[in-house]
Order: structure tokens, then C-alpha cells, then sequence
């Protein structure tokens, strides 16, 4: 066997090992939502990045104003936080409101009044997974993971040792307090997506602004 083959078997080992043992951590119609009682197994959702949703007959894009309510951090018993520390979960939220309100403002306008075709946005940070800094990068490259990073991106799945993001989405019709629209989702970035996978909140961070992009599609 070569010789470099040979210094580099340990490694496969350990990759196989650790990615057949990678299980990704599902979502749930978490207790402590206000819209838990409506929110249903999304059957429409092929991806898993959308688990469980509601809806009506309001068409979102006949709405022009909404208010943007401070994302919350889940502290309910089911909350799906993996390696990550309070500080992280703060960091985590103040970014979701700043994504989020930067894109909802391309297509309505950003109010504190509860008017007529004002939406009230509720956002909640359930659970985020951190990246295993190193792995997650050289995965990208490697006789396993590399192969099995690019099978993951082709499927639209979450790529070794890569973090992720989970949390509510509630819309609400500001004027009536009347719940439009609601879903949980878990997002992360393409498992090639290099320079998400450099810091620990990297793919989390992403995984956020893909929520941001995803939720401001539903309004054109």
C-alpha cells in the first residue's frame, strides 16, 4: 500500500465512522409556540426544511406593511440547541432580525402601527447546531467526505459536521390579531459551500439568510 495512502486511512476510518453515525435532528411542532394547535406535518415540503405549517386563504402579497416583532429565543424543554451557548443564541436572534427585516423591506414597508394590510411577524429561534471546526471544512475534500458532501448537495441535505438553524415563522393580521400563516423550518447551507463551513455559526448564520430569502419569496 502506498505509503501516503496509508497515513491517510486513519482519517477515512474516522470520517465513515463519524458520518455514519451523523444524525440530523428533525424539528417538532415545539409546545410552547402560540400556533402549535394549528400547525400540521407539512405534506408538501419533499425537503424536510419545512416540516410543519399552516395556512389560509389570505394571499400574503395583498398585504403592504408589516410589523416585525423582536425574534424570541425558544426556552421550552423541547428547544433543539446543540453546542451552542447563551451568548450564541443571543448573537443568533439579533442577526434573524436584521436578515429578515432587510429583505421583508424590499417588498413592504417596515411599521409600528397595527393598520389596515399590516401583517405582525412573530419570529422564534427553536434550535441551531454548531459546526465542527476542521471536519466540517476538510470533509469538503476528503476520499469520503467529499463524495458523500456532493450527494447531499444534489439531494438539497445537510452536509457532515455542518451546523444548522431551526425556528418559528407566525404571521398574524396586525389589525385583527388573526393568525395567516404559520411554519416551523431548519435551514443550512449547500453542504459545498466552503465558507460556510469555516466558523462554528457560520452555517447557522447562512441557513438564517436562507430563511430571510425563502420567506420574502411567499409575498411575490
Amino acid at each position: 500500500m502506498h505509503s501516503s495512502l496509508k497515513m491517510q486511512l486513519p482519517l477515512v476510518l474516522v470520517l465513515c465512522g463519524a458520518i455514519a453515525g451523523c444524525a440530523t435532528t428533525q424539528p417538532v411542532p415545539y409546545g410552547g409556540l402560540a400556533s402549535v394547535e394549528q400547525l400540521r406535518p407539512n405534506a408538501g415540503d419533499k425537503t424536510g426544511r419545512v416540516p410543519y405549517s399552516y395556512s389560509t386563504a389570505v394571499t400574503l402579497r395583498d398585504y403592504s406593511s408589516i410589523i416585525i416583532d423582536p425574534v424570541q429565543v425558544y426556552r421550552g424543554q423541547d428547544s433543539q440547541f446543540e453546542e451552542v451557548t447563551d451568548d450564541e443564541k443571543a448573537m443568533l436572534a439579533a442577526y434573524m432580525q436584521g436578515e429578515f427585516e432587510s429583505r421583508l423591506r424590499n417588498r413592504l414597508r417596515i411599521s409600528r402601527d397595527a393598520g389596515w394590510k399590516t401583517l405582525r411577524l412573530k419570529l422564534t429561534l427553536t434550535g441551531a447546531k454548531s459546526s465542527t471546526r476542521f471536519l466540517s471544512t476538510v470533509s469538503r475534500f476528503d476520499l469520503v467526505g467529499g463524495p458523500y458532501n456532493l450527494v447531499q448537495s444534489i439531494r438539497g441535505k445537510e452536509g457532515a459536521f455542518t451546523g444548522s438553524v431551526s425556528y418559528a415563522v407566525e404571521l398574524y393580521d396586525a389589525s385583527t390579531n388573526l393568525l395567516v400563516s404559520a411554519y416551523i423550518a431548519k435551514q443550512y447551507p449547500s453542504p459545498m459551500n466552503i465558507s460556510a463551513s469555516l466558523g462554528t455559526m457560520d452555517a447557522s448564520k447562512a441557513g438564517i439568510r436562507n430563511g430571510a430569502d425563502e420567506l420574502l419569496a411567499a409575498f411575490n
